[in-house]
């Protein structure tokens, strides 16, 4: 009996020994940072490579956008598992845009907003005021069945969270209306009276101010044809107010004017009128003043905004001197057919610096504004959208500060020809408002082909990584 188990034990251990020999041998040399998952964890830029900027620092420089650089070309060349970052229909435009990749999603690219069964175009996200891991998404309903002039307009609004995988975004009920007060006919004449049929608001885009949100939308206007009103959105969504969101620290920018916009207002400008005004953005310096920023292109346009919409003088002209020089180099040409550089999203405030890093503090001179502006072509019945970031100082006069040096890519996007129109853009994290800092999350939000909504969620500094410094 004992003979019998020997050879049992003996016919067990050998080839064990031999497996544990084998294994051995393979491994000999070899460290853990040697195996493959260890390399892409390795590989993985840190917070500070990631922003730019090196602990004291508080402004980016050239050598800022060198380092930049090289970050988001170890990201490309170590993505994580199934980031799909080797998409073909990518690698012809790597020297010709920045790509944006998403800092949530596993394949890293971009999620769709979805309303329900409504379809909807131009959206936009804000986070909620008092629920965690909650958003408000808004955008213009779309009737594809409509095959008419549409002249009744509806924004869809809803508060929305991720799914699991955070590829989208969508309503926790059925959106509904935004209860938007329709305006007059507007001067509407000769090929544009149409557009006095029109009933309801358009292309919404809403924001954060410093404290306050807002909703502006195009309507038919009491100085032209079709302006820009103004309302404070929280009285459109019954919010009773927003204390548990209110952040003094991360508010450096101050306060606008107390609950100004209760009922929807007209926006003015300086003289003169288009007679189809649009995609207007506000933006506030460091005391909380409302300016409204008109134009971009062929020159700026902007003016203090008073608490009845009401607009001082247009200020563009005190800041040309520098302006003109750095726009006329560093603006994408448009051609001169069917192209045309316009305003595209709302503006926020960064502090060109690492939240995380205890030595960075807002001040005039590592604070700025920005906003995404867009080089429009029209060819062949079809649009096509680039998007640029400009951005400028918090004081007056508000002189541009960079400009990107080439447009966005969104990760997923499929080619060139694809239309995407970005709208809007918002920080991410609850609480936080129009102020935030390089290593924070914002949302970008874009339309795909007037059928999609969709947006991505990306380090602000991935977006001031490339900028020309004027």
């Amino acid at each position: 009996m004992l003979l019998k188990e020997f050879r049992r034990l003996v016919l067990l251990v050998i080839p064990l020994s031999l497996f544990s020999y084998a294994t051995v041998r393979c491994l000999q040399g070899r460290s853990p940072s040697s195996y493959p998952i260890a390399n892409w964890i390795q590989k993985l830029p840190s917070a500070n490579r990631i922003s730019g900027t090196q602990p004291g620092q508080h402004i980016l420089d050239e050598q800022d956008i060198l380092e930049s650089n090289n970050t988001s070309n170890e990201i490309s060349e170590a993505p994580p598992p199934n980031s799909g970052v080797s998409d073909p229909s990518e690698l012809n435009f790597r020297h010709t845009h920045t790509r944006l990749l998403s800092a949530s999603t596993l394949d890293r690219k971009y999620f769709k907003i979805k309303f329900g069964d409504k379809l909807a175009i131009n959206p936009n996200i804000i986070p909620h005021p008092l629920l965690k891991r909650i958003w408000t998404i808004v955008a213009n309903h779309y009737d594809i069945l409509d095959d008419g002039i549409p002249t009744d307009f509806v924004e869809l609004a809803c508060d929305a969270a991720f799914n699991e995988e955070s590829t989208e975004l969508s309503c926790l009920f059925p959106p509904i209306p935004l209860p938007v007060a329709a305006t007059g006919s507007g001067k509407c004449e000769g090929e544009l009276e149409y557009a006095s049929l029109n009933v309801g608001p358009h292309d919404a885009r809403v924001l954060y101010g410093p404290r306050t949100p807002f909703i502006i939308y195009g309507s038919n206007s009491q100085v032209t044809c079709f302006g820009q009103w103004i309302q404070d959105f929280g009285v459109l969504m019954n919010w009773n107010g927003d204390s548990g969101a209110k952040d003094a620290s991360s508010n450096p920018e101050g306060r606008e004017q107390e609950a100004p916009f209760q009922l929807g207002t007209e926006l003015r400008r300086p003289l003169p009128y288009s007679p189809m005004e649009k995609n207007w953005f506000l933006f506030w310096d460091p005391d909380g003043q409302m300016y409204a920023h008109y134009d971009i292109a062929p020159r700026r346009v902007f003016a203090k905004i008073d608490a009845d919409g009401s607009a001082g003088p247009d200020l563009a002209p005190l800041a040309a001197a520098s302006d003109d020089k750095c726009m006329e180099g560093y603006m994408p040409k448009p051609g001169p057919v069917h192209e045309s550089v316009h305003q595209a999203t709302n503006s926020l405030s960064i502090t060109m610096c690492r939240r995380s890093d205890p030595n960075c503090s807002p001040s005039d001179a590592n604070t700025f504004l920005f906003t995404v502006f867009q080089h429009k072509t029209f060819h062949n019945f079809h649009s096509v959208y680039e998007p640029y970031v400009l951005v400028f100082r918090r004081r007056a006069p508000f002189q541009v500060y960079g400009v990107s040096q080439r447009p966005f890519w969104v990760h997923g996007r499929d080619s060139r020809d694809q239309m995407f129109y970005v709208t809007s853009i918002s920080w991410k994290e609850r609480g936080q408002k129009y102020h935030g800092y390089l290593d924070d999350i914002l949302f970008l939000n874009f339309g795909i082909e007037d059928r999609d909504t969709a947006g991505i969620d990306v380090l602000a500094g991935d977006l001031l990584t490339e900028l020309n410094l004027c």
